[in-house]
């Protein structure tokens, strides 16, 4: 099969094109680009098929797995695939690893060290048990995220841009570094011990409850990562659509009702903004997949993400 690679601009980029076998998949397409351009590695790569002059259609992104034959016209035994650089990429462990470090470490030096007296605060500081506590819940949560991230989560896509690494990065320790901040401060005041207690406790049982939907979601894909999209059922799942963000977002909420701090609540309110649009993109998809024509299970009526206002 000869196959021609041009970019968006209609530019050849490989010269004279690729000559592949007949039974070829576009992952031995994408190896053979690799081969001719040295730069541009598989995962960084995005092919499509051409479209029409003024189509406002959405390309056809080519599977890796599938076979080169599906997508060529009938009996034609040429193609012409579009490229573009998806620019430099990092695996998802490699970019949730960092994101997540970054809290876990930040964290305890404000616990640990006395650096508000370089910040201009020069009294007795006095480390309260709720200060104690927050430290315990916020190590553990994050480490759990780690853990998570190389032995729970199955990525459907193998890698990130390496620019989402800044980006997630600046995200997750700026705000770490300024709850901690808050909580640690030498001025804070703690709630009451039967406020922590509660807080605590509900969030600590949605960091539980998190971790099992997390192995739910897991269950749901094969080991390589693949599996398509299937309807996520048992437990929390049963009633939300999103419930693995439903127990992030409420295990914050129990952080904060123990610890009472501005930071930890903008925190929250940007985290579960963030994960509602994820949550409603989502939600749509399954309906629209699982819409009980043609043999296909239609998708039950759930909440999306915050029952009962979303």
């Amino acid at each position: 099969m000869k196959v021609s690679v041009v970019t968006r601009s209609g530019r050849e980029l490989v010269k004279g094109g690729l000559e592949l076998n007949d039974s070829a998949t576009v992952a031995d397409l994408q190896e053979a680009i690799h081969k001719r351009t040295k730069k541009y590695y598989p995962s960084r790569q995005r092919l499509t098929l051409p479209l029409q002059p003024g189509s406002r259609e959405k390309p056809t992104v080519l599977q890796y797995k599938k076979s080169l034959k599906e997508y060529s016209s009938g009996s034609e035994n040429q193609l012409t695939v579009v490229f573009k650089d998806l620019g430099p990429q990092v695996k998802y462990s490699t970019l949730f690893f960092f994101e997540y470090l970054g809290p876990l470490v930040l964290y305890p030096v404000f616990y640990f060290f006395n650096v508000y007296q370089y910040l201009g605060f020069k009294g007795e500081r006095v480390i309260h048990p709720v200060q104690t506590y927050a430290l315990y819940y916020w190590c553990f949560h994050y480490s759990k995220r780690i853990i998570e991230t190389f032995f729970v989560h199955r990525f459907s896509h193998a890698t990130s841009p390496l620019s989402n690494v800044f980006r997630n990065c600046a995200y997750y320790w700026s705000f770490g570094s300024l709850i901690a901040y808050y909580v640690n401060h030498p001025l804070y005041t703690p709630v009451s011990n039967l406020q922590m207690k509660i807080g605590f406790g509900f969030g600590l049982a949605c960091q539980i409850a998190n971790f099992y939907c997390h192995i739910l979601l897991r269950n749901l894909r094969s080991t390589d990562g693949s599996g398509g999209y299937q309807i996520p059922r048992g437990f929390l799942f049963n009633i939300v659509t999103c419930a693995n963000y439903t127990t992030e977002i409420y295990q914050w909420l129990g952080f904060n009702i123990a610890t009472q701090t501005v930071a930890g609540y903008v925190f929250m309110v940007v985290a579960a903004s963030i994960m509602t649009n994820w949550a409603l993109g989502k939600h749509r998809r399954l309906r629209k997949i699982f819409d009980g024509k043609d043999g296909r299970p239609k998708y039950p009526r759930r909440w999306v993400i915050l029952p009962p206002f979303l």
